[in-house]
């Protein structure tokens, strides 16, 4: 069975799984507050030797449109980590972005990025490569919204 194939598979076993399971009134959580901070975990897993492009790609291309949107007060904080060790292929990431938007509504309204990269980037074709690029060689690449969960209630 392939890795796509066995991922589908589970995805809708998940799926399935969660649709099924009656979930309690009081289990569910509270619609994120328009005042909070809204934290958004991105991974991305590279073709096995490609990891280093990819950064190189990332840094160059997309991190100037976060940084941008930073000094815009869209966004309050952006950084990237990396596992120290290699895990198992299933679990495998290269890259992890954490950003942390100005609140919920800020995260999920629609943004037009178009003016900020035809600003940073006048030179639309090699742009346009480069990010092809930066998404080709990427195996795997998914987002995840966090939320805190407060021990002491």
């Amino acid at each position: 069975m392939t890795f796509a194939f066995r991922s589908v598979v589970l995805a809708v076993a998940f799926t399935a799984a969660v649709l099924s399971t009656p979930v309690p009134a009081r289990a569910q959580s509270a619609p994120a507050s328009a005042d909070k901070p809204f934290v958004v975990e991105y991974y991305y897993k590279a073709r096995w030797g490609y990891a280093d492009e990819f950064l190189k790609l990332f840094k160059k291309n997309h991190y100037p449109l976060l940084r941008k949107e930073v000094e815009m007060g869209r966004l309050l904080k952006v950084w990237m980590d990396q596992p120290r060790y290699h895990t198992t292929e299933d679990g495998r990431w290269d890259y992890r972005v954490t950003i942390i938007f100005k609140n919920a509504a800020v995260a999920n309204e629609s943004f037009d990025e178009d003016a900020l990269k035809k600003q940073l980037f006048p030179d639309q074709d090699t742009y346009q490569h480069e990010e092809q690029r930066r998404f080709t060689i990427l195996e795997a690449h998914w987002d995840l919204p966090i939320k805190t969960v407060d021990l002491d209630k």
